[in-house]
């Protein structure tokens, strides 16, 4: 009886004991469940992304159930919790498509590579869910809106790679609050606003890439405190005052650009002394005045330096020559030179065997380019020193610099003859020295020059005929030899030349005779200009063979007869001046087609 009340007591005292079993079972059932799910539920994350994508063929046609999601092609997993996918790099694989939020659920996952693809809409906020991510890398694709707050929650990023993208609003300041952020890319988007302060929290930043937004304001100050930042490239944006002096002490720094801002001041005469591991200088586009200090010539490693379109004056240290740089730019300043020691930069650089872009043009150089320059490095291709003030002759030795592709001596003060030697230059694709004062034929020699798409001989003294081995400029697209004495008939040689395409200027010479029905091999050709020569005859029927003509210059020559009929059927003509000729009115003709009678003057 005792037994019996006592088992009525422990009923009553524990009713609900057979439910609580009950739920204990089915939550274990449960988490056995759960468990068996999460083996699965990256897989699945993936599958979904998968049909997320317009285009499934390529590496995700691999992606299926039917393998190890482990082997999946760019997929990598833990090796301590297995189908936990940890990296995902479908880099440069044509997928086009949304970035489906079902990525935020790969919560392992520590580097997410997306780059150069097609993916289109915004940055998921579920990215924010991933705590383990170290790298994100989203570039070149075609996202669009501002970066998601929820990215704040990543705090263990070290790269943040965005550039080439449509990207809109400002740059987080909240990036500041990445520990361990080395790398920030954010070029080529639609940025606005300022560089967050914070960002100079950053001990451990490496990079930063801004580069072609539409950002403002002033650099940071903070940012030269970072004794690790060794990129830093701010070009195309808007940025204003002057570059902040710590900047100027980073011993660190490998490259400098901020091509193309609002960027003012003087450079510290001191500037190279600090940067001792300084590759790229790109200062071009701004607003900076004063010298060029000697100092740049301390920095030994620069492979590039750039101080084009700027205000800078003074002659050019000759220290700058003991660079070896890649490329070297002083383009569109206030540079002088009058005596030999001012060109002794030049001198110097000779003992640089790589540099492959020199440009001197548009300063306010003058006295004669030293010799010396014949001795530059074989690996030059580009000497630009045109629109200058340079007087003596070009030098013979010239031809030394046989890897030479453009070469520009336009707008100075040029005398003497071309040299033959020129013609062993048979790299060039461009050659200029118009607005000179060279005189004599031009060489024969131009003829070996079969590489050549642009040939500038205008405003010159030349004179004799052009030489018959013109003919042999198969590629040539621009021609110019206005304004020069040059003689005899229209060079068939050049008329012959169907590969010219933009530009051939005959005009203002003494040439004589009719138009050579070679002409009519012009087929390409969009300006074309005879004015102010002795031509006579009429105009030819082959001319309107020249469909692609925009302008043409007839004028101030003794053409006579009617115009033809046929020109009125080249339909991209523009611009046609007959002035000052002989020529006979069509009444008809000129009814028929009203605009030549707007276009052209008789008298």
């Amino acid at each position: 009886m005792a037994s019996v009340t006592s088992r009525k007591s422990m009923s009553s005292m524990f009713p609900a004991l057979p439910l609580l079993l009950l739920a204990y079972v089915l939550q274990l059932v449960s988490c056995a469940s759960a468990t068996m799910s999460n083996n699965k539920t990256d897989e699945d994350f993936l599958l979904e992304f998968k049909a997320s994508m317009s285009q499934q063929q390529g590496i995700l046609s691999a992606w299926n159930t039917s393998s190890d999601l482990c082997h999946w092609p760019g997929v990598r997993c833990s090796r301590k919790h297995k189908d936990r996918v940890t990296a995902l790099n479908l880099s440069s694989q044509g997928l086009s498509g949304t970035i489906t939020p079902s990525i935020g659920n790969l919560t392992f996952l520590r580097i997410l590579d997306l780059s150069s693809n097609k993916l289109q809409g915004e940055i998921p906020s579920s990215i924010g869910n991933l705590p383990r991510l170290q790298h994100l890398n989203l570039s070149n694709n075609l996202l669009h809106g501002e970066i998601t707050t929820q990215l704040k929650n990543c705090s263990l990023l070290e790269s943040i790679k965005l550039d080439s993208n449509w990207l809109t609003g400002e740059i987080p300041s909240w990036f500041g609050g990445f520990p361990n952020l080395k790398t920030i890319h954010l070029a080529k988007n639609n940025f606005t606003g300022i560089i967050p302060q914070s960002l100079g929290n950053l001990s451990s930043l490496q990079e930063i890439f801004f580069a072609r937004n539409h950002l403002e304001g002033t650099i940071p100050e903070g940012l030269g405190d970072l004794n690790s930042l060794m990129y830093v490239d701010l070009g195309e944006n808007h940025f204003s005052g002057t570059i902040p002096k710590t900047f100027y002490n980073m011993s660190s720094l490998i490259e400098f650009r901020v091509t193309m801002n609002e960027l003012h001041g003087m450079l510290p005469h001191d500037l190279g002394v600090h940067l001792p591991n300084l590759q790229y200088l790109r200062l071009g586009m701004n607003h900076f005045t004063g010298s060029l200090p000697a100092s740049v010539a301390n920095a030994t490693k620069i492979y590039s330096l750039d101080i084009s379109f700027n205000n800078f004056t003074g002659s050019v240290p000759p220290e700058i020559g003991k660079l070896c740089p890649d490329f070297l730019s002083f383009d569109t300043n206030q540079l002088t030179a009058t005596t030999a020691q001012d060109w002794k930069f030049v001198t110097f650089l000779t003992n640089c065997t790589r540099l492959r872009i020199f440009d001197l043009q548009d300063n306010s150089l003058g006295g004669m380019v030293p010799s010396s320059v014949a001795n530059l490095s074989a690996q030059l291709q580009i000497l630009f020193v045109g629109y200058n003030e340079i007087s003596g002759k070009i030098p013979f030795g010239i031809s030394n610099l046989a890897g030479l592709t453009q070469l520009q001596f336009s707008n100075n003060r040029f005398t003497g003859v071309l040299p033959d030697s020129i013609g062993m230059l048979n790299s060039l694709q461009v050659l200029g020295f118009s607005n000179n004062k060279l005189t004599g034929l031009l060489p024969s020699s131009l003829g070996n020059l079969t590489q050549l798409l642009r040939l500038y001989t205008d405003n010159n003294y030349f004179e004799g005929p052009l030489p018959t081995s013109l003919r042999n400029l198969q590629e040539l697209t621009v021609a110019t030899f206005r304004h020069n004495k040059f003689t005899g008939s229209l060079p068939i040689q050049i008329f012959n030349l169907s590969s010219l395409s933009f530009a051939l200027d005959l005009s203002y010479n003494y040439f004589v005779g009719p138009i050579p029905p070679e002409v009519s091999s012009l087929t390409k050709l969009a300006y074309l200009y005879i004015a102010g020569n002795n031509l006579s005859g009429s105009i030819p029927d082959a001319i309107s063979n020249c469909q692609s003509l925009i302008d043409l210059r007839l004028d101030i020559n003794s053409f006579n007869g009617s115009i033809p009929p046929s020109i009125s059927k080249m339909k991209g003509l523009i611009i046609l001046t007959l002035y000052n000729n002989t020529l006979r009115r069509n009444s008809s003709r000129v009814r028929s087609h009203g605009w030549i009678e707007r276009a052209v003057s008789f008298t």
